[in-house]
């Protein structure tokens, strides 16, 4: 079986009066759009580690059948707020998985839905670890719990956002983890 030992975070927006060819140009800019993809759940494998998206980009082959996690949003309405984010949370042991999240919004700011989806990354990882938490405080709060544990030692996020087109082209939004 294959298991990933690197990933890559990248991101990217599209806008194009096709919402097929808005999505594409998306792909496009965030420079995965000469790949196959496979869209795989939310488990970042132990001992995978992150890398450059250059760096990425450079072992993957025009045609590879490629794994990813992504987040995908789109609107055809002017200046509606749309977001893609994936949220990223590491075991402190190399050698235990950790997650992967995907958030999609309408009317979240970059910030918000990319803190909401690493706030479920580590939300999931905490709970599988067994770390004891109140799930109504806030993300904050809860940060602080998980990586005081000692069994979460990193959190991120990867976001994309924009408003739709003025004229009502397909707007559409990616973010993506890609498995090399």
């Amino acid at each position: 079986m294959f298991v990933p030992t690197k990933c890559f975070f990248t991101k990217g927006v599209g806008v194009h009066k096709d919402k097929l060819a808005s999505f594409e140009l998306a792909l496009r800019q965030a420079g995965i759009e000469k790949y196959n993809l496979v869209y795989v759940s939310s488990i970042f494998p132990p001992n995978c580690r992150l890398i450059d998206r250059e760096d990425g980009l450079r072992e993957l082959h025009p045609g590879s059948i490629v794994y990813v996690v992504m987040a995908r949003s789109e609107t055809n309405e002017p200046n509606r707020l749309i977001s893609a984010a994936i949220g990223h949370a590491m075991p402190k042991e190399s050698n235990e998985y950790g997650y992967l999240s995907e958030h999609h919004a309408y009317g979240e700011t970059s910030e918000i839905s990319g803190e909401y989806a690493e706030d479920l990354a580590a939300t999931m990882l905490a709970t599988t670890l067994g770390i004891e938490f109140d799930p109504d405080r806030a993300w904050q709060e809860r940060e602080q719990i998980y990586k005081a544990s000692g069994k979460i030692i990193y959190t991120t996020h990867n976001c994309q956002a924009a408003e739709g087109d003025m004229d009502g082209k397909w707007t559409t939004v990616i973010s993506a983890a890609v498995f090399v």
